[in-house]
């Protein structure tokens, strides 16, 4: 039986986060979700440490992928707690850092091939580029090491699990699982590492992650733009939201333009048509349906195709309503519409020009950016 590790008990406070570093969002994924992809298709078992009181935050994420067990004060202790949790009749088990979310399968299995191959322990690493410099308490170098046996360590980390066992049976405590394993005389292979997997830390760290995720081309975004007249007799509904004492728009359904430029802007992005190819006046189902519905069924489309909703932006353009009177309600309002997607609100007049400016109707103009799953 092959096991893993993942460390996510990390409070986030060198990124000057509120939430844990591991539920930082990284694209349209928490780094816990990114590290958990690549990983469990590989393992028996998997066991996450949670930091304490968010463990059902972690369960939910990690569904039937991964056990949970609340984490320690230390990454040595955390690793130490998981470890108790993993059964002894495990033959290896890697532990991996949840802030180094983006680590490619193809590194998890070249390490697994070594330690099949008769290694006992096996780490990643990257050769040092850098010179390096051993200083004083005072700040003055004392010595200019040699960079070319030097090696950047990342995770996953691998070894037997008796050797592992050993290791953190002493008690000690270290910045990676190699170095107690190193002072029990266990020799150490280092094989080569990736790039991409960087310690995610500070919020250039995750700027650097973003460009990997970008570089396999997996985001796509995408516009739409949406306009109704006034038309007295109709209850006005935007943004999600319903506008009493204001007039109405025509349209075959509520004619909600910010919801409906959403949709459209997810369309484009998915390359799935248009909202009158998928609730024009050919599918009577959707007259007078709310932008909510269409909103909540655009998600369920986009999510069908293999996406994911990352980020919506949507301008509201119109002499009224007063948006900024709402605006965190209906930011509310469409999010739970998306599944919980980023929304930002933003609305503007024309300056009287057009028909908005005129006050003869109101729309919107949205841009989508989605994630392929």
């Amino acid at each position: 039986m092959i096991a893993a590790i993942i460390a996510a008990a990390g409070s986030g406070e060198r990124f000057g986060a509120a939430i844990p570093k591991a539920l930082i969002n990284c694209g349209d994924r928490t780094l816990i979700e990114h590290a958990l992809a690549s990983m469990s298709a590989v393992f028996d078992e998997i066991v996450i440490t949670a930091p304490a009181g968010y463990e059902e935050r972690f369960r939910e994420l990690a569904g039937d992928r991964a056990r949970v067990v609340t984490g320690g004060a230390t990454r040595s202790e955390s690793v130490r707690i998981g470890l108790a949790a993993l059964p002894t009749s495990c033959e290896f088990v890697l532990v991996h850092d949840a802030a180094r979310a983006l680590a490619s399968s193809d590194l998890t299995r070249r390490v697994i091939a070594s330690l099949r191959s008769g290694d006992v322990a096996v780490i990643p690493g990257l050769p040092e580029i850098d010179t390096v410099k051993v200083v004083d308490g005072d700040g003055y170098v004392l010595s200019t090491p040699d960079r070319a046996p030097l090696r950047r360590v990342q995770t996953p980390q691998g070894f037997s699990y008796e050797l592992l066992n050993r290791a953190y049976a002493t008690g000690g405590d270290a910045t990676d699982d190699a170095a107690l394993v190193e002072k029990l005389g266990a020799r150490v292979r280092v094989i080569d590492g990736e790039e991409r997997a960087l310690k995610i830390t500070t919020p250039s760290d995750l700027a650097t992650a973003l460009q990997y995720l970008g570089t396999t081309n997996e985001f796509s975004t995408g516009v739409g733009v949406d306009a109704h007249a006034f038309a007295e007799g109709r209850e006005l509904y935007l943004a999600g939201l319903h506008w009493p004492g204001e007039v109405g728009v025509d349209g075959h359904s509520d004619g909600d333009v910010a919801a409906h430029a959403i949709c459209d802007a997810l369309f484009a992005a998915s390359n799935l048509g248009d909202l009158g190819s998928n609730f024009g006046t050919a599918r009577p189902e959707y007259a007078g349906a709310s932008g909510s519905q269409l909103l909540q069924e655009t998600t369920r489309l986009v999510q069908a195709a293999g996406y994911s909703i990352s980020h919506v932006s949507v301008q509201v353009i119109g002499n009224r309503p007063k948006i900024g009177t709402r605006r965190v309600e209906a930011i509310v309002a469409l999010s739970s519409a998306l599944n919980g997607a980023d929304v930002a609100l933003l609305a503007t007049t024309t300056d009287g020009l057009g028909l908005t400016g005129e006050g003869k109707g109101i729309a919107a103009i949205a841009s989508a950016l989605i994630f392929k799953n």
